[in-house]
């Protein structure tokens, strides 16, 4: 009777390898990336899980010759002997001689798109159309083990300062900020609402563990059709109880970030080398507050006309603005207005008018709002009904209030944004493995 161990031992022998297995057989598998054959000899180049490795084909190094099935985008496993060479510059490298191709499934057709050039080149619709094969190339693939860093650092810091991670649910009974930009669904004739944020989930369980964290998908039904928007985006969320200030949270994101973008450097750096990254150095970020920075927007710029909040070219601005006075990529805008922030966000008590509350700019775009919440069940009332809220519609929330809770606060970073402006691309959607926007719904 077969048993199962829980070992799933790996077949294939990583690159990082070759250099202790030089004249020795290995195995490796992959997709044969590229294929360029020459006149007696052929250069074959496997793709595997994160690595191209240059395998070379030659009737000399065995009786095996090429078949018609080893074609470009053919799953195989390759056998030979590990040889070392060096680079034009001189620097060390291993390639295979191969001495056996055993393919393991081959493609009904030739891709579309050509992936096996150092990046795709076609326009951003084609790429998009076509996801699942432009994935495949290297540098397409890098962007998102790039993004699996920033997550897995978040992760990783959070947990390490006592946060417990949470799973909230999608499917809510009312927008947790409030406005026009949600989603509606018949949920067996009932309307319910795709989740704006994790936000009034993410409060109810401060009580409980203090500090908690999500990284999950979130929902905006905002018409916009521009590089920097998406109608589905990974939010990644915190929200911790007992903080004596708002800046609370703005020093435990500046910690976070310090933690991801070191992560970068050192687990990542291939992806990091491959994409011509600028990581951030990260001392401190500094903060300003919105009144303060909407003055000096208005000195330099000319026609703002929004007063309540920033346009793309005043946080560009603010962005080179941080970086010349402070070098720093980075920069907290702190007291929004009142007007302009949730209803769950706690005004300013020395100055109503402003809230305890933040964006954090990096290179000139916004990728977090965050702040202190209402905690008081009073004041939480009044403030919705000051804004025409109907406080019974919002019982389960205020449950939170009524039992107590915690002075507490938190923040949502946009995974996508952030990475978008780490690699410096103009279209968030190419941070997308497959973005969602009011055109698009597929793949």
């Amino acid at each position: 009777m077969q048993e199962m161990t829980g070992v799933v031992p790996c077949t294939s022998t990583p690159y990082s390898e070759f250099k202790d297995n030089v004249d020795k057989v290995v195995t490796i598998k992959g997709a044969l990336h590229n294929i360029r054959e020459m006149s007696d000899f052929a250069f074959i180049i496997v793709r595997t899980a994160r690595e191209l490795i240059q395998c070379v084909y030659s009737p000399e190094f065995s009786d095996y010759r090429l078949s018609d099935d080893v074609v470009e985008q053919a799953a195989a496993k390759v056998t030979g002997k590990v040889v070392k060479s060096e680079t034009r510059d001189g620097s060390e490298r291993y390639e295979l001689q191969i001495h056996n191709i055993e393919i393991l499934s081959k493609p009904a057709a030739v891709p579309p798109v050509v992936i096996s050039k150092k990046q795709v080149n076609c326009d951003l619709s084609v790429n998009l159309d076509f996801r699942p094969v432009t994935l495949r190339n290297p540098k397409e693939r890098a962007i998102f083990k790039i993004q699996e860093g920033i997550q897995r650092g978040f992760r990783e810091f959070l947990q390490g300062q006592g946060f417990t991670e949470i799973h909230t649910p999608k499917i809510n009974f009312a927008g947790a900020e409030g406005g026009t930009n949600v989603f509606k669904l018949d949920y067996f004739g009932k309307t319910v609402y795709l989740a704006q944020s994790p936000q009034l989930y993410k409060q109810a369980l401060v009580p409980v563990y203090e500090r908690v964290f999500e990284i999950a998908p979130v929902f905006r039904a905002e018409h916009h059709d521009t590089s920097r928007h998406l109608n589905e985006y990974i939010s990644m969320d915190f929200e911790m109880g007992y903080i004596d200030s708002f800046t609370d949270i703005m020093n435990m994101e500046t910690g976070a970030l310090k933690y991801i973008m070191q992560l970068l450097k050192t687990e990542y750096a291939p992806e990091v080398e491959l994409l011509k990254a600028e990581i951030p150095e990260i001392t401190t970020i500094p903060c300003i507050k919105f009144k303060d920075a909407k003055e000096m927007c208005v000195k330099k710029l000319k026609n703002i006309t929004d007063m309540k909040d920033f346009e793309p070219e005043e946080e560009a601005f603010l962005g080179k603005w941080a970086k010349q006075q402070y070098n720093s990529d980075f920069l907290f805008v702190t007291h929004y207005l009142s007007k302009k922030r949730p209803f769950y966000t706690m005004d300013d008590p020395d100055d109503p008018e402003v809230t305890l509350s933040f964006d954090l700019l990096f290179r000139g775009i916004e990728i977090t709002s965050g702040g202190q919440r209402i905690h008081d069940y009073n004041m939480q009332v009044e403030k919705m009904k000051k804004l025409g809220m109907n406080p019974e519609e919002f019982e389960t929330y205020l449950m939170l209030h009524k039992y107590g809770a915690p002075p507490h606060g938190g923040l949502g970073l946009g995974l996508e944004r952030l990475t978008m402006h780490l690699l410096g691309f103009k279209n968030v959607r190419l941070a997308a493995m497959f973005p969602r926007d009011i055109n698009r719904v597929t793949p």
